[in-house]
């Protein structure tokens, strides 16, 4: 296979998606996110925060402070896709993600997020 194929392979590919979040392991703080490609928001935001470029301006103020040794990255849950590989998940992982955010309140003093109402 030439690189162009291999290339073409990989984004037919479906990607792992569901729910994420970036723990402070110092104050217990959580930063809830979903994405289609998991990994890949893993290492945006790995590559954001070192560079002092995230979006949420108290986790990135928290993740100077205290190091990229007292965060953490994980995955809370997966979207399975359905047979059909082309399918839009974008409201299935939005109604996921608000599940998660309402079982874990990752609001005011126990997180980053933001209230949507």
């Amino acid at each position: 296979m030439n690189r162009k194929e291999l290339v073409n392979e990989y984004k037919q590919t479906i990607q792992p998606m569901g729910i994420y979040q970036i723990r402070n392991m110092a104050n217990g703080k959580i930063f809830l996110g979903s994405s289609k490609d998991l990994k890949g928001i893993i290492n945006r935001n790995k590559f954001q925060l070192k560079n002092g470029l995230h979006m949420n301006k108290q986790l990135q103020k928290d993740f100077s402070e205290a190091g990229e040794e007292s965060f953490s990255f994980e995955i809370l849950d997966y979207l399975k896709p359905k047979d059909n590989m082309n399918g839009d998940y974008t409201e299935e992982l939005h109604m996921l993600e608000e599940m998660w955010l309402e079982k874990l309140q990752s609001y005011n003093e126990k997180g980053y997020n933001t209230k949507s109402r």
